[in-house]
């Protein structure tokens, strides 16, 4: 399985999307350079706020594009880098991926998937109703998270919209992704 990458993005102050950019640099064991959100322990304000010393598996955010679409599709307009990802892919689904899926991005960079984004209320102050478009449940009454999923960094690297997305499965048996 493989994708591409179709954007990187980055902020350095706590906002809800971040700014496309040319190139984003993952630091091993700590996530994006520059980004708000890296470091070895959590960053996000709400763990944090739970237990500042948990370890930090949220260093790397990544969607499919092929979300933005669907959401179109339901009235929204959203673009890469609004719901906060630092990388969006295109030919992966990343949803389906099991824990511990490595994920080449370019020539050097590799991320280890560790779960589920968990969105919060903020998406529905970004575009009201949002939130009901990327969590909701199937028919069996599941609860299903669309907003994407997060990683660790275990090879730094230069990533670069472009660059192909190389999938690496974990040794069975496969765990599903669930919230981190």
């Amino acid at each position: 399985m493989s994708g591409t990458v179709t954007v990187v993005s980055s902020n350095d102050t706590y906002s809800f999307t971040k700014p496309n950019r040319d190139s984003i640099t993952l630091l091993t064991g700590l996530g994006v350079e520059g980004d708000v959100h890296a470091g070895v322990t959590v960053k996000h304000r709400s763990r944090v706020a739970q237990d500042p010393t948990q370890p930090n598996l949220r260093q790397v955010h990544l969607i499919h594009e092929e979300l933005f679409g669907e959401l179109r599709e339901a009235g929204f307009e959203v673009a890469p880098g609004d719901l906060g990802e630092n990388v969006t892919t295109s030919g992966v689904d990343l949803l389906a991926l099991p824990v511990g899926t490595l994920l080449h991005l370019g020539d050097e960079a590799v991320v280890e998937v560790t779960g589920l984004r968990n969105p919060c209320l903020q998406i529905d102050n970004f575009q009201d109703g949002l939130l009901k478009q990327v969590v909701g449940r199937n028919a069996e009454g599941a609860i299903v998270r669309k907003a994407g999923i997060m990683s660790v960094v275990a090879v730094g690297g230069v990533v670069h919209p472009g660059d192909p997305v190389k999938v690496e499965l974990p040794a069975e048996p496969h765990r599903p992704l669930e919230r981190v």
